[in-house]
């Protein structure tokens, strides 16, 4: 069983600020070199609030980074129920989208024309990626309100349909998905449709889904979104505080516990750290490499 290890960004500015970079160290392809010559995956978020152009996903997938190394790309918010800033709306989906759509910032994308369109836009810009053989999942991160219900184990296999030649892994966001019988029941769905489960690691509230470690295909995925519980719901505060957490070695200690039994039930397991505040991730992610070696 192979294990990688990657951080959720490689881009963001606290990362940048933290010292992580070398001097010198100024241009986005500087940046993802430097940052490939110690880890071999990353997750790229910024796919979350826009689609970016084939251009800009061949530039990631070229001379960029060495052979091997994988991309994990972040659906889209508008095809995981998210709302979305209509400032970011490809302008092919804006024109058939109702004109009285655009009254708020923050719209969701119900129409289901302009959904199988930002399906299309989305699936072609990761083209480049793929071809390549740098992409490995596409990441859908479901919003809290995404329930247990026939409509969203629907929405999921339309998801399958409109990006066929992907793999998907899904994260629920919400504790009904994971208790008594639905967990048995939303296990044995990911299963049958060869969907890869995300196992998250993040605050615990009454609502949050547990930190298991489950395999519904052959790829284990695992989110470090860190443990800052009084952060996590409150507002008014940039969205990166919500990450502002450093896992102790205890804390990691236990999930090398849980990666160390799901051998010889996935091929490879990746633990990505979504806990991008300074050099956190980074430092977590270095962490539990080593810890895991130190165990082989």
């Amino acid at each position: 069983m192979t294990i990688r290890f990657g951080t959720c960004s490689w881009t963001d500015p606290t990362l940048i600020k933290s010292g992580f970079y070398p001097k010198g160290t100024n241009t986005p392809e500087e940046r993802l070199k430097y940052y490939a010559g110690h880890f071999d995956t990353v997750e790229v978020d910024s796919t979350y609030y826009s689609i970016p152009s084939e251009k800009v996903a061949g530039l990631w997938a070229g001379e960029r980074t060495p052979e091997g190394f994988t991309f994990h790309i972040k659906a889209y918010s508008a095809l995981t129920g998210h709302p979305v800033d209509t400032k970011g709306i490809p302008l092919p989906v804006r024109d058939i989208l109702p004109k009285d759509s655009f009254r708020e910032r923050w719209v969701r994308i119900n129409d289901e024309e302009a959904l199988k369109l930002c399906f299309r836009m989305f699936g072609s810009a990761l083209r480049p990626i793929k071809d390549s053989g740098n992409l490995g999942v596409i990441v859908f991160q479901f919003p809290p309100w995404f329930l247990p219900k026939k409509k969203n184990y629907d929405y999921i296999l339309k998801c399958k349909e409109y990006l066929p030649d992907e793999k998907l892994a899904i994260e629920f966001r919400h504790i009904s998905w994971l208790v008594g019988r639905t967990k048995d029941q939303t296990m044995k769905f990911l299963k049958d449709n060869n969907l890869i489960y995300i196992s998250v690691d993040e605050p615990q509230f009454p609502t949050s889904p547990p930190p298991i470690a489950e395999v519904t295909s052959d790829i284990a995925y695992i989110r470090f979104h860190g443990r800052n519980r009084e952060n996590w719901f409150k507002r008014g505060i940039p969205t990166v505080e919500r990450y502002n957490y450093l896992y102790s070695k205890e804390e990691l200690k236990e999930w090398a516990g849980k990666m160390k039994r799901l051998e010889g039930l996935a091929k490879i397991i990746y633990a990505m750290f979504n806990n991008c505040h300074g050099n956190k991730a980074i430092i977590n992610a270095m962490d539990l490499r080593e810890m895991l070696k130190e165990t082989d």
